[in-house]
């Protein structure tokens, strides 16, 4: 029980911290007269500086431990987020955000790795669900205070609050998490790290995991950033708390994700993965309509759908490394705000040209790759999947009766 409410209140700070951003990106166009795309660079850089980081606070976290770099990183990120309520101009957000980024990798790969190690791999699909359950509850709060100080005060109170509220959820789990118990120190030699990640690349299942979350966030982020531009504009003229309500849809994310983590352990990884990218896909072209309700629908099915696929891929990593757990969820981690950034950015330039329709064609071509790579996976897995002795690999076919 602790752990859980340790890696809930983990994946809330994180989470909060990232994306609170997010809702108040046309207030960031307004006061330093910024484009979309220069706006979304609030996000970008925070993203991809946690994205690089993760590859080193992986191996720290196989030297110092899990839980003790955890903390670490809770704290300083909650530290910056307060200070970044008080940039006096664009560049020292940027810079700011940038440092939050190298602070808050190192929680992701870590916690990863420390479900991998002290949790049954039965169990594991669970506590995975509930970490990305705390992901989708901290993105909701960060975004809705954000957005609410935006409106009726000013979004660096927001920001500040947001860093108060990270850092006693630091506190939670920083009492709450056991010590590990099967955690074994390893040397930091750079040819041992780097043999790491360079044997996980050579396995194509995990490969094809990681793309497939930087495929996949990249479109949830896309979709999510660019959405606030267009309810702000006619005929929605949402005012900056309304648009932060819509991102109560990852409510969505919060209740169902466990649960269809825990399903897919059961019936099969990759047999559930691909029907969750259709989903997405599905939810992506249903917000092309002009109708309010249809594009709330479309993002309803989206924000499912994603929380759903990001839990099976994030526990399938977990598990299906036999070796340096931390540094396999690193890369997968990579591979995963990677996506954020860089489709985060190109959706600013696609939304300039094109509006809505644009955002959408571009999220519709790496979900027509992610589709591709999902089926690909079932139909190998099914007919590939038994291992060694008859065997099956526990993390992409149902288990052994």
């Amino acid at each position: 029980m602790k752990v859980n409410i340790a890696l809930f209140a983990a994946g809330f700070t994180t989470f909060a911290l990232i994306y609170c951003v997010q809702p108040i990106l046309p207030v960031f166009s307004d006061d330093f007269g910024v484009t979309p795309a220069e706006a979304s660079l609030s996000l970008s850089v925070t993203t991809q500086f946690l994205a690089v980081s993760m590859l080193a606070a992986s191996s720290l976290s196989e030297v110092f431990g899990r839980k003790p770099v955890m903390i670490a990183s809770l704290f300083a990120s909650s530290a910056l987020m307060m200070a970044t309520a008080f940039a006096p101009d664009w560049n020292t957000l940027l810079i700011l955000r940038a440092l939050a980024g190298i602070t808050f990798s190192g929680l992701p790969p870590a916690a990863m790795a420390y479900v991998g190690e002290e949790i049954d791999a039965k169990s594991s699909g669970l506590a995975m669900g509930l970490y990305i359950a705390g992901t989708g509850l901290g993105a909701l709060g960060g975004r809705f205070i954000a957005g609410f100080a935006a409106d009726f005060g000013h979004w660096r109170i927001g920001l500040f609050v947001i860093g108060v509220l990270a850092l006693i959820s630091s506190v939670v789990f920083w009492k709450a998490l056991p010590a590990s118990r099967h955690f074994r120190e390893s040397a930091p030699r750079l040819n041992t790290i780097l043999s790491s990640f360079a044997r996980h690349l050579k396995e194509p299942v995990l490969v094809s995991l990681f793309v497939e979350g930087f495929l996949l966030m990249g479109v949830f982020v896309s979709m999510y950033n660019y959405s606030s531009y267009r309810l702000m504009e006619p005929p929605y003229n949402f005012s900056q708390t309304a648009v932060s309500l819509i991102f109560g849809i990852s409510v969505i994310g919060i209740l169902t994700s466990a649960f269809v983590s825990d399903f897919a352990a059961k019936l099969g990884r990759a047999r559930v993965l691909w029907a969750l990218v259709a989903m997405i896909f599905a939810g992506v072209l249903m917000t092309l309509a002009e109708g309010l309700w249809m594009i709330l629908a479309g993002l309803t099915l989206l924000t499912f759908a994603f929380y759903g696929a990001h839990s099976v891929l994030a526990s399938s990593v977990a598990v299906r490394a036999e070796h340096a757990k931390a540094q396999a969820s690193s890369l997968y981690l990579f591979a995963y705000y990677t996506g954020s950034s860089l489709m985060g950015f190109l959706g600013g330039l696609a939304w300039s040209a094109y509006h809505w329709p644009g955002v959408v064609a571009l999220s519709s071509i790496s979900l027509t790759i992610a589709l591709i790579i999902a089926i690909a996976l079932a139909v190998i897995i099914g007919r590939f999947g038994r291992g060694p002795r008859g065997r099956k690999p526990p993390l992409l076919t149902p288990p052994v009766d």
